[in-house]
């Protein structure tokens, strides 16, 4: 009720960093159509207007190419183009015309690591792959394996400026 009551709200009918906010930005607003869709596959009644509000307003963040900006098409980044496709595929969309050329974007960016947000990163290019290209997929689950086994700790954690707990359960993610 909190995330329909914030999108009702929101002048975007997405979400940032508050309820009450009247701005939105692609990477609140894909964890939160995340959420809604996990809601729905958990049979909790979400209504398709949210869902489909939501990724408009991921599509407005979407440039020519299938990148997506934080908070519009422009200043595309890796980062949140993997969330916007994430969006989509959970959502069943991956007929929708930006999918392709979204998925397009990441295998140009295979290499890209995140250095503010490394495992936020990881989490959701993961599962845009997965559910974007199975060869892309298996491409960067090798490499991402061997990423995260060079960067865990001898106890089994892993680190960042974000905190040893947040990066561990990030990464086993």
């Amino acid at each position: 009720n909190l995330i329909l009551s914030a999108q009702e709200r929101n002048e975007n009918h997405a979400w940032r960093y508050t309820p009450d906010s009247n701005d939105a930005d692609s990477t609140v607003s894909g964890c939160q159509i995340v959420a809604l869709l996990a809601a729905r596959n958990a049979g909790i009644p979400v209504p398709d207007e949210a869902i489909k509000l939501g990724l408009d307003y991921l599509k407005s963040c979407r440039s020519e190419n299938g990148a997506y900006g934080y908070t519009s098409a422009s200043g595309e980044k890796p980062t949140l183009t993997a969330i916007g496709l994430t969006c989509f595929a959970l959502a069943k969309q991956k007929d929708e015309a930006g999918f392709a050329s979204s998925v397009e974007y990441l295998k140009n960016h295979l290499n890209y690591r995140d250095r503010h947000y490394p495992y936020y990163f990881e989490y959701y290019m993961s599962q845009a792959l997965f559910h974007g290209s199975d060869e892309l997929w298996e491409n960067w689950n090798t490499n991402n394996i061997r990423y995260l086994a060079a960067s865990q700790n001898r106890d089994g954690s892993w680190v960042d400026n974000k905190g040893n707990h947040f990066a561990t359960a990030a990464a086993l993610l």
